[in-house]
């Protein structure tokens, strides 16, 4: 793939397929190009492509669709259900992002190398405008931001020809620059450098025009002009005092980290040129990378602070017997390198000192591995055009309330740069050969650099043969399954994930630490707010889980993404193992009942999800006991808790299996299935309920072992199986037959309803009427409206079968009338989708498209993805039939989206449909 921004929007995917221009394609290519991490959301991309279109939710399916089909799939992957649209490009395939490689890799060279780094990312550049071609008036601010990065690189290229003495290039440049753009000040400031010969009065007169047409001069240029004009900044004959440059080296590369280190570079840099004390705080979990950044970030800054630079390793998190640094030693080191050197005692009178000594310097600040703000405030400047990096495993929430902060949270790395730290010394050849097992290792390592550092160390020539790796791969995910990191424990290279971890662990408060204990034992991946405050309730009334999430949090033990806390996969393998909560006795007693109450949360929330999605089943559950329950109002907000909680629950079911608890077993199996069916996650479901009918045959009663069957059997159906379904649905007749009560008879007619409408699938028509006749009858007698309704649904669609449309068409008028008394908005949909069937075999079609709208509408609001994508396609064939093709076009867009959402099978033929309707 190829593509350019820098100019003229076009790009062209390795199968030929080609974007450019001003159309929407070209524009969604060039706004994700543009965006962070060459990702944007469908509401950025409709606000940008279609601002104001309250309705463009199909148009950026289709420009996303054919985006992906100029590009390829690759480039242009499925988002699913994230909301997401994502730009996975090739490196070294768009102009934007070489043109940042080079600007990024000029940093902390040697200003030769700088001119000629830079100078080759300047050759990305078109001439004239960025993102040529679109004229929508959301790229405005983004063609600006890319003028800006353009004017960035020239002045770096200026100061490095500058520095490297390439004296008759920055003469012919800065004299381009300078007709072209007087106004800038770091233009005039080059050409002043650059031309220091001119005459004395032609000089003063540029100098004296350009203050009038634009201002003051900023400090920069004020510089060059003194220097221009020769003017001394000491007293003549000064001695200067020595510059401190205390910045230890540093032998690991911030892999993955350029655009923080960028971002953090041009946030510094605005606030000094400001005149403001720039403030800048790195936090992240441990093993992170933050000192790293931090080491980095400062070699990028250290030339704009001439007075030099301080450092000093806190050991705010420290292993062994290191105890923190005390801001009063610290003090003494600092002023001992900054004359006037003061005899001051006392850490509140040696601070005042240090911003005595700070007030007229440039000075940047290094304070390494902090343990609060406690540690920190006494160390800071006060104004000026100093800067302070600090790192810390905590947020330090006090130093960020009180003081302006440059605050970055630092995540593990993406797999691509996590592969490059493993892979650094690692052959071509090498590298595919193993291409599974690394890519294993990264999951394993949970993508930290420490963890991936530990790895790397280990498989060094002569540490462990590459050859090794699957046995590495299959020792690791042995020790994962144990909650152990022996392999991730290099003490005697100073390389350990589980001393780094006892290093954060061993400072949090007692509720803190029991906390993290819990969420280990939580199934994950992670948990809501309601969730992990109902952990508390484990232990008793009185536990202040609130505030100990808050010190997890900021401790970055816990990961907030969104509104839901999670543990790091190597955070929670630790805490499972290493974190001691009191004799064993006691901790299985907790352990017993951390279970307990995670469950008991997700099968309640469940079960009220599942009782908005379906209000007809019944669970013996029971009513809540001592959980949060959160209860949605409407399909839409079930299906998004759902959503959010599927891998979560998923993971409990998983873990009532585990331990053989039967209540969780099969009740939690139930309660999610209707949403399973839903979302097509059939192949879960059938799992699941599995289990659940293992567990039912001791746990429940007849009846509802019979409604376990049934669920089996319409996951079966779902799946095309119906001979397995039939057989299910005959067992569950059965065990309805048990139970003689009315609700043995509501089971037993739920039963019958379900074989008859899959003895029809088999084509068994006589079987399937005495089926579905019997239920109708069973539903009349126990006043069961929805099954009624359902029923008679089921015998006109059978009558519509065997071409009797007018006895099909007064049992749909029938159950239209039934269910209309009821709420049950999906049998309604069901028993629009069958009217619509019969009228169009009566070629009644304008009632039949009415009648799929509204069905296929219904659908839609119950978020029921298979039934609407079945009802959308027979509805698009409708339309074409009646000449309505852009709406058929529309509807068959929306079955792919629908499709795409669920694993993509058969999105290639309504393709093909489409494009023989364009």
């Amino acid at each position: 793939m190829e593509g350019h921004v820098l100019g003229p929007v076009r790009a062209e995917g390795d199968g030929g397929g080609k974007v450019f221009g001003g159309s929407k394609a070209a524009g969604l290519f060039a706004l994700l190009v543009t965006s962070p991490g060459c990702r944007c959301t469908r509401e950025e991309i409709a606000e940008v492509l279609w601002k104001g279109d309250e309705n463009a939710g199909a148009r950026v399916d289709r420009a996303v669709s054919d985006l992906r089909k100029q590009l390829g799939r690759e480039v242009v992957p499925h988002g699913g259900r994230s909301g997401y649209c994502t730009l996975r490009v090739p490196e070294g395939s768009v102009d934007l992002l070489r043109f940042h490689d080079r600007v990024a890799r000029a940093a902390g060279l040697s200003p030769p190398e700088q001119f000629e780094q830079l100078g080759a990312a300047l050759e990305e550049w078109d001439e004239g405008e960025p993102l040529r071609g679109l004229t929508e008036s959301g790229f405005q601010s983004r063609r600006e931001k890319l003028r800006a990065e353009l004017m960035s690189a020239v002045y770096a290229r200026l100061d490095a020809a500058w520095r490297s003495r390439q004296e008759k290039w920055l003469r012919e440049e800065t004299e381009k620059w300078f007709e072209r753009a007087p106004e800038l000040p770091e233009v005039f400031q080059f050409y002043l450098l650059a031309h220091d010969d001119l005459p004395e009065r032609r000089r003063e007169r540029l100098i004296k025009e350009w203050t009038q047409r634009n201002g003051k001069p900023d400090a920069e240029l004020r510089s060059a002009i003194d220097q221009v004009r020769g003017v001394a900044n000491r007293p003549g004959g000064t001695l200067l005092p020595p510059v401190p440059n205390q910045l230890p080296g540093s032998s690991r590369r911030p892999v993955g980290q350029d655009e923080l280190i960028r971002s953090l570079v041009e946030a510094v840099c605005e606030e000094q040129d400001a005149g403001n004390l720039a403030l800048v705080l790195v936090s992240g979990m441990a093993g992170v990378g933050k000192s790293t950044v931090a080491h980095h970030l400062a070699l990028r800054l250290r030339e704009r602070f001439p007075d030099g630079v301080l450092y000093a390793g806190l050991n705010g998190f420290a292993d062994g017997d290191v105890r923190p640094a005390e801001p009063d030693e610290v003090l003494d080191g600092f002023l001992a390198a900054l004359p006037p050197y003061t005899t001051v005692t006392g850490p509140e009178s040696k601070s005042n000192a240090l911003r005595s000594a700070l007030a007229r310097r440039s000075v940047l600040i290094v304070l390494d591995d902090a343990l609060n703000a406690q540690q920190v405030l006494p160390l800071l400047p006060g104004d000026g055009t100093c800067a302070v990096i600090i790192t810390s495993r905590n947020d330090l929430l006090r130093l960020q309330s009180e003081r302006k902060v440059l605050f970055r949270k630092m995540e593990p790395l993406q797999e691509a740069d996590a592969l490059e730290v493993l892979q650094e010394k690692v052959s071509a050849e090498d590298r595919v050969k193993y291409a599974r097992a690394f890519s294993e290792l990264v999951r394993l390592c949970g993508r930290l650099p420490l963890a991936l550092a530990v790895v790397a160390r280990l498989l060094e020539v002569g540490a462990r043969p590459l050859r090794t790796i699957p046995d590495l791969v299959r020792e690791m995910k042995e020790e994962r399954e144990r909650a152990k990191l022996d392999t991730l424990h290099l003490p005697e290279h100073e390389l350990s994930v589980r001393a780094a971890l006892n290093c954060s662990v061993r400072v949090l408060g007692e509720e803190a630490r029991l906390l993290l204990w819990q969420l280990a034992v939580h199934p994950g991946p992670s948990a809501s707010w309601e969730a992990v405050m109902d952990l508390g309730r484990a232990v008793g009334e009185g536990a202040r889980t609130d505030r100990a999430l808050v010190e997890l949090v900021a401790a970055n033990l816990v990961e907030l993404q969104g509104d839901r806390y999670g543990l790091h996969d190597l955070v929670r393998a630790f805490a499972r193992r290493h974190v001691q909560l009191g004799p064993d006795g006691e901790t299985a007693d907790i352990e017993r009942a951390t279970v307990r109450q995670v469950l008991e949360h997700q099968l309640h929330n469940v079960r009220a999800c599942d009782r908005v999605l379906d209000h007809e089943r019944t669970l013996p559950i029971g009513e809540p006991d001592g959980v949060t329950v959160t209860d949605p109002a409407e399909p839409g907000q079930a299906m998004a808790f759902l959503d959010e909680e599927y891998a979560t629950v998923q993971r409990g079911i998983r873990l009532a299996i585990g331990q053989g608890i039967e209540r969780y077993k099969w009740l939690l199996s139930m309660a999610l299935v209707t949403y399973q069916w839903r979302r097509h996650l059939l192949d879960d479901a059938l799992r699941n309920l599995l289990y659940a009918a293992e567990a039912a045959e001791s746990a429940a009663a007849p009846v509802d072992r019979a409604m376990v069957h049934r669920m089996l059997a319409g996951t079966k159906w779902r799946l095309g199986k119906y001979n397995e379904a039939v057989g299910y649905l005959r067992r569950a007749v059965r065990l309805s037959e048990e139970d003689h009560s009315e609700e043995g008879r509501l089971s037993l007619a739920r039963s019958l309803h379900r074989l008859g409408i899959t003895l029809r699938k088999q084509g068994d028509r006589t079987g399937a009427e005495e089926a579905l006749c019997q239920a109708l009858e069973l539903c009349r007698e126990v006043s069961d409206l929805v099954g009624e309704a359902a029923a008679l649904n089921a015998l006109g669609a059978l009558h519509h079968d065997r071409g009797e449309h007018e006895q099909a068409l007064r049992r749909c008028a029938d159950a239209l009338v039934v269910v209309e008394h009821t709420v049950e908005r999906s049998g309604l949909a069901d028993v629009l989708f069958t009217l619509a069937k019969v009228h169009l075999a009566r070629s009644e079609r304008d009632e039949a498209i009415s009648l799929y709208r509204q069905a296929c509408d219904i659908y839609r609001e119950q978020e029921n993805w298979p039934n609407e994508d079945k009802a959308r396609l027979l509805f698009a064939e409708v339309l074409v039939s009646a000449g309505e093709t852009d709406t058929a076009v529309r509807e068959l867009e929306r079955v792919i989206v629908l499709r795409e959402l669920m694993g993509g099978e058969g999105v290639g033929e309504v393709r093909e449909l489409l494009e023989g309707l364009r």
